[in-house]
């Protein structure tokens, strides 16, 4: 008889994200708790979520223009429901997790914007992720113009706000002047893949932090099956892996980096390191 062999969440999580076209971004971003939580029933969270968009829905007339979508989007999300920003513990791992945040109504800027996106979606509103500088924002069309709301708050920001809030960021920066883009720039809209990889660079840097170095290795196999492209991923897969004492895998990571950003400003402490590693054993095959 065959037995079935159930796939890993990196495997999943690897099928969802292999092409752009029909990536499910709502999917894609439940499955990122399946590290911390393996028996998450993915399937089970996303009839949640239409749940909600059902209920939603019944109060949307069918001739109602996007500004009166918008509306009641906002007003249902948090207002009947009660969806906020974290403000007390925004650093926890659930903040970044879709159903905690179902179950919380609480989370980081980009997990909730995640819901709004979906239910928007679902109600005929054409909506977007705006990776905004230090906070994740949606935007919507709305007639001529676009609407800019806060996924904290659902409040709608004008260019005047969107200008304090760019203000504050690039001093906090410390970007010299010559280098300030126009606001346009920073309102593009993200895709679906910018937003999965700018919620695991949240994890990313909460584990990192915490230097719980088996998590952040999870972390960074997403990170390198979602932007396979990206060598910095796989150099920082390679330290973790170091970390973790797998000496042999991370000189593979950090030999595959270097051969790419051999002159990047990292490459010599790296290079010093590789020597070690490859001093312990050969690298794995590719």
């Amino acid at each position: 008889m065959m037995q079935f062999v159930a796939p890993t969440p990196l495997d999943y999580f690897a099928t969802l994200v292999a092409e752009d076209a029909g990536l499910n971004l709502l999917e894609a971003a439940i499955s990122l708790a399946q590290d911390d939580e393996p028996r998450l029933d993915v399937q089970a969270v996303l009839a949640a979520v239409d749940g909600l968009a059902r209920r939603l829905r019944e109060r949307v007339p069918r001739d109602a223009s996007a500004a009166h979508r918008l509306r009641l989007l906002t007003r249902f999300f948090h207002g009947e429901l009660g969806f906020a920003g974290n403000l007390n513990n925004y650093y926890a791992v659930d903040n970044s997790f879709i159903h905690r945040v179902l179950e919380t109504r609480r989370g980081l800027p980009i997990a909730l914007a995640v819901l709004l996106l979906e239910l928007g979606e679902q109600i005929g509103l054409r909506v977007a992720g705006v990776a905004f500088p230090g906070h994740f924002l949606v935007k919507c069309k709305v007639g001529l113009g676009e609407a800019v709301i806060d996924p904290f708050t659902g409040e709608s920001l004008s260019a005047a706000r969107l200008d304090e809030r760019l203000a504050l960021y690039r001093q906090g920066s410390g970007l010299p002047d010559d280098l300030e883009l126009p606001l346009e720039f920073f309102l593009r809209a993200a895709s679906k893949r910018e937003i999965l990889a700018r919620m695991l660079r949240n994890l990313k840097e909460v584990h990192r932090a915490a230097e719980d170095w088996p998590r952040l290795l999870a972390v960074q196999q997403r990170l390198v099956v979602l932007q396979p492209d990206d060598p910095a991923e796989r150099r920082d897969r390679g330290l973790a892996l170091d970390a973790l004492g797998a000496g042999a895998a991370a000189a593979s990571d950090l030999a595959a980096y270097l051969a790419v950003r051999g002159d990047a400003p990292d490459a010599a402490a790296l290079r010093a390191r590789l020597a070690v590693l490859l001093e312990q054993g050969p690298p794995p095959l590719q």
